[in-house]
Order: structure tokens, then sequence, then C-alpha cells
């Protein structure tokens, strides 16, 4: 061992001890409790290292899901000897070097436990108890982020102390690689937490499956970037996969409000009926599809009182709803090439008149708006589990027609009328299969995924 290796050993040393000791003067029994959601994070924690990702002897895990869980579950201790352990485990399994495997515990007992505290000291110790469980999911958010940040700048900076490798560029290869990702797994987590004080420990069920996908989706992230040839196929894969991601946020929405991802579901498929009758292409109709499915997405945003309303909302709660296309469309835009779901999603809500949500008129609307706002209309009017009493397929096709040329397009109106008056297609609100089979984008992501030519 050389000078400069031991002085490295010793400061880490000093840290991890200073970690340890801090952890064990925040730990409390409530903290430990419940048991079983301890070990299930752990196991969750020590089986995702088993999928690690290699990038440039930085090695990227699913871990990090579950650590980041037991911050906002259980508290700072809990999730540092969690991290701690799993990173030792890991270390023996994989037979890392002692350099490398005493900075990686380090590491996993130093930023669980800030963001533990940071979770204390934003939310206190009342922790998903069902109170607030919006703000907490946004917590957990922030916290992800803030320690993902730390994550990678305590190893960043070891590999350029030990390694001399530069920060810049470990920030442009592989941090800004895998940001996309990134923040879909930590809207996913966020979920989890949030739908931890209505399910319990079952909810955290939910975060295997985000650990398995958020790997897959780092790997081919790493993929695409070390095969510049391939680049444009693996962004491909990529998007479809965190599209993929954005429908399990339509499940906790939907654990949140059946009502409105059952209401999602009908809209895509009355949407897609319609683009195909137009004649569009299968891509553009899958386009469609994907954005009526998502149009509602940024109702995330809205708080108890007024996403289950039952009385006439006030000037301030009506700003508040008017926000919600314009927060779906930047939600969607964040995943890469979906930008044109992201503008059909701003615009659904817009009218032929330009008296819409922001003031967009007649063909500076996008086809997909103008056929959503149909359906929406249409299925808010018929649907049995809507918000307001539900009139006749006759009476809704009046009220399509009545305000057909102000409201919407009045050629899509008559496509969209009969499609219904030939009842080929029809959405059953009370059929949880029905509803699943429309959400399922499983198909469409493995279409993605099968190896294709690169397009000039």
């Amino acid at each position: 061992m050389t000078r400069r290796q031991g002085i490295i050993a010793v400061a880490q040393g000093i840290l991890l001890g200073l970690a340890v000791l801090a952890a064990a003067l925040t730990s409390t029994a409530p903290d430990w409790k419940p048991t079983d959601l301890v070990l299930l994070l752990f196991v969750l924690a020590v089986g995702s290292d088993m999928l690690t990702v290699e990038v440039r002897s930085v090695r990227v895990s699913g871990a990090f899901l579950a650590i980041v869980l037991a911050m906002a579950l259980l508290g700072p201790a809990p999730a540092a000897a969690i991290g701690g352990a799993s990173a030792l485990i890991d270390a023996v399994v994989s037979r890392r070097q002692w350099e490398g495997a005493l900075n990686n515990v380090l590491t996993y007992c130093t930023f669980p436990l800030l963001g533990g505290l940071l979770v204390d000291a934003l939310f206190g110790a009342h922790r998903a108890d069902g109170q607030d469980a919006l703000v907490f999911a946004a917590i957990v958010l922030g916290t992800f982020i803030v320690t993902n940040v730390v994550n990678f700048a305590m190893v960043a900076i070891f590999q350029r102390v030990r390694h001399g490798i530069s920060i810049r560029n470990n920030v442009r290869t592989i941090f800004l690689t895998v940001i996309p990702s990134e923040f879909a797994t930590g809207l996913l987590t966020a979920g989890v937490a949030f739908s931890y004080g209505r399910l319990g420990v079952g909810a955290v069920g939910l975060a295997a499956v985000v650990i398995f996908i958020f790997q897959y989706l780092v790997r081919a992230g790493v993929q695409a970037f070390e095969r510049g040839e391939e680049l444009s196929t693996r962004t491909r894969e990529l998007a479809s996969l965190q599209v993929g991601l954005l429908s399990t946020v339509m499940q906790t929405l939907s654990m949140r409000d059946e009502m409105t991802a059952r209401h999602s579901a009908a809209v895509a498929r009355y949407a897609r009926e319609v683009a195909q009758a137009l004649g569009v292409s299968e891509r553009e109709q899958d386009l469609i599809h994907t954005a009526a499915l998502l149009h509602d997405i940024g109702k995330f945003i809205f708080p108890d009182s007024i996403l289950f309303a039952a009385r006439k909302l006030t000037d301030d709660e009506w700003r508040t709803v008017k926000l919600h296309p314009e927060q779906g469309a930047k939600l969607v835009r964040r995943i890469e090439g979906y930008g044109p779901v992201a503008d059909i999603i701003y615009a659904h809500h817009e009218r032929m008149d330009g008296n819409g949500y922001y003031g967009v008129a007649r063909d500076q609307i996008p086809l997909g708006s103008r056929i959503i706002a149909i359906a929406d209309t249409y299925d808010v009017m018929t649907a049995r589990d809507s918000y307001r009493r539900p009139v006749s397929n006759e009476a809704a096709i009046m009220e399509l027609r009545r305000v057909s040329g102000s409201q919407l397009d009045g050629d899509l109106v008559e496509t969209f009328v009969e499609i219904i008056e030939s009842g080929r297609v029809a959405f059953r609100h009370a059929d949880e299969a029905d509803f699943e089979r429309e959400l399922a984008f499983d198909k469409r992501v493995a279409d993605y995924a099968k190896p294709r030519a690169a397009v000039a």
C-alpha cells in the first residue's frame, strides 16, 4: 500500500465511523418497525445488486430504489444499515478490491443517512400515515433526486482522487446518460411511497417491478451510449420502456382514483378507433392512443379536495385544474422521443373557437388533441362512474353536435358519431379486465425492444 492509498483509506475509515455513529445516535425503536418492511427492503436491496450494470468502473444498482424507500418509510438508521449491509454483501459476492469496497460501503451508509434525516426534517416522524400523502410523495421524489446526486458525487470524487478520472467526464458519460431513467424511477418510487399509506407493505411489492425495469432501462441507456452506431435504435427502446414506466404511474393514479384512470383508458379506446377510421398511419394511431391514455396524468397534482369534489369549484381551484394539461405534458416531454405525445396532451382542452385553457384554436390544435377532446366529452357524459349523472348515447351525441364547430371539430364529431352508432366500439367502465387490457403497454414495449436496422 502506498502512502497515498493509506491516507485515502484512513479518511474513508474516519468518515464511515462518523456515519455509523450518527446512525446509532439517530436510531429509535419505532424506526425498525414493521419488521417485515425492514426485511423486504433489505432483500430488495441485496437482490437488485445481482442485476448491477457497470459503466467505466462505476456500478449502477437498483438497490438505490429500495434504500430510498427505507429512508422514506423507516428512517435514517435503518436506511443506512440496509445500504451499508447491501454494499458489504455485494463487495464479498463480486470480490471487489478493498479500496472500492470500502468507498462503496461508506457511500451506501452516508447518503441513506442524509436522505433519512432530510425526510425527518421536511415531514417529521409520521411517515406515510395517510395524512398529507401527496406532500409526502413530493418529499420522497425530492429526496430521491438529492441523494442520487450525493451518491454520484461521492463515487465521482473517489474516482478522481484514487484513479484520476475527470469528474466532468463522469458527469457526461455516466450521470447524464441515466438521468431520464433515474427521474422516471424516482417518480415511481414516490408513487410507491404514496400508496404505502393506503395499501401497507403490499405496496412495496411494486418496488420489485420498478427495480427490474430500472435495471433494464439503465442497461439500455448504457448500450446506447457505448454503441454510437445503434444510438437511434436504443433511444427508441429507452423511450418505449419509459412509457411503460408512465403506465405504472397511471396504475398508481388508479389506486387513488379509479374513475380518472378508467376514463383515460376509455378515451384511448375511442380515440384509436377514430384515428383508424380517418386512415392515419399505424404509428400515428399509437401516438394518439398513448396520448389519450396519459391525457389526464397531470391530475396527479390535484389535492383530494379537487379530485373528489362534489361541489362547484372555486376560482383558485379552477386555476389549478387548468394546469393539469401543461403539467402532464411537462412530465411526458421528459421522455426522449415523446414530444409529439406531450403536444397532444397539452392541447386536449383547447376549443375550435380559441376559448380553451390556453387559447389555441382550429388547425393549430393537433389532430390527436381534437380527437381526444371529443372522446373525453362523450365519455364524461355517458360513463356510469363519471362525476356527473350519465346520459344516454343519443343525448350525448346531440350535445356533441350542438357544440360542433365552436368547441369541437365538426368533421371529427361526425366520424365519432358514426363509430358510436355502428356499435363496434364500447368501453365497460365496470370491467376490470377491459381496463387492464387498455392500459397494457407490454406488447408495444416488446415490439420496440426487438433488434432493428438503423434508419438513415
